[in-house]
């Protein structure tokens, strides 16, 4: 099978960067689905795994996580699926990627995808739907009847795009999203959010311009230790922080004498560990599935890149790194 991987971490500049190779075509077993891979998005999780995973000497690695395909076949402990099936997921950290034309998953981390969804739209949505879920109803513990004030710290990216959408679907808060360029402010207000502020500022200083002096809620999707005074200035006592990006240090301290609750959200926890609750993951993309069918939730691809080969991919990645983009890019068919 036609796949894309590589053999060092090197700068996306480098032609060697990821390349374009054959690879043996895998064999479902046990709770695993084959999924015939029609369409891939990109995250920063991809850019950050190419340099800092160094695969085993004369061995490739292939990267990948968000997909939409059809099950090609299903292990012998399957019961969600069967050939022929649409599905998106997410995939897991530990495990070959999605860069691939067939890809093993685990059927417990993986949904029927939207039926009125085309296979690029479905692909650009997992990884960061369920990393914006878990983040809002698992870690910050919001409900339907939550109100208050949630700041989305890089709300065009791909979570904050479908963050933004699900906190105003399924809560009743007031978003306040954060962007530095017109188009991306743009975006932001798109994907439904109260007020957008500028993140290139002093976050302190932009609320209090739109008339809140703290938020009960913050999420912060990038540029944490950036961003960590005024997060610390602008929460609310007792209030709710929760990240997913990977701060050179963090101090918990200055959060101490408001009890602010500190939370991580890494969506491949599941997966990785094999927790009891892994099938959530199955259960959320479900529901989510239903909401976008149902006109509640739109696709966050912002860039189709073309045809899944080594040399759209490395495009793809330099665009990440860059820190230009919005909402997700995609790539579909090899």
């Amino acid at each position: 099978m036609k796949a894309i991987g590589y053999q060092e971490s090197l700068t996306i500049d480098s032609p060697n960067a990821l390349l374009d190779i054959e690879l043996p075509t895998p064999v479902a077993t046990g709770k695993d689905i084959l999924v015939r891979v029609a369409a891939v998005s990109v995250n920063p999780v991809d850019t950050k795994i190419r340099m800092r995973a160094q695969p085993p000497e004369g061995e490739y690695k292939v990267l990948g996580w968000d997909a939409a395909g059809v099950v090609e076949s299903v292990g012998e402990d399957v019961t969600l699926f069967k050939a022929g099936d649409k599905v998106w997921y997410a995939g897991a950290i530990d495990r070959s990627g999605s860069n691939a034309e067939y890809h093993l998953v685990d059927e417990r981390i993986v949904s029927k995808m939207p039926s009125s969804f085309s296979f690029v739209q479905a692909a650009a949505m997992p990884l960061t739907t369920i990393t914006a879920w878990e983040m809002l109803f698992d870690r910050l513990a919001l409900n339907s009847d939550s109100t208050g004030e949630l700041l989305v710290i890089g709300a065009s990216g791909g979570v904050g795009s479908i963050m933004v959408q699900l906190a105003k679907k399924l809560t009743k808060l007031t978003v306040i999203g954060t962007a530095s360029r017109p188009e991306t402010q743009e975006w932001v207000k798109q994907t439904g959010a109260d007020y957008v502020i500028d993140h290139s500022k002093p976050l302190n200083e932009e609320l209090k311009a739109i008339g809140f002096d703290s938020v009960s809620y913050i999420a912060g999707l990038t540029h944490t230790d950036q961003h960590m005074p005024a997060i610390v200035d602008v929460i609310a006592p007792q209030g709710k922080f929760a990240l997913i990006d990977d701060p050179a240090s963090f101090d918990i301290m200055p959060f101490k004498s408001k009890s602010v609750s500190v939370h991580w959200e890494f969506m491949y926890t599941r997966s990785l560990y094999q927790t009891d609750d892994m099938i959530e993951q199955h259960k959320l993309l479900s529901k989510v599935a239903r909401m976008m069918d149902a006109g509640a939730l739109a696709t966050t691809v912002a860039s189709d890149f073309g045809k899944i080969n080594a040399e759209n991919l490395m495009k793809a990645h330099a665009l990440l790194e860059s820190g230009k983009s919005k909402g997700k890019i995609v790539l579909a068919g090899f």
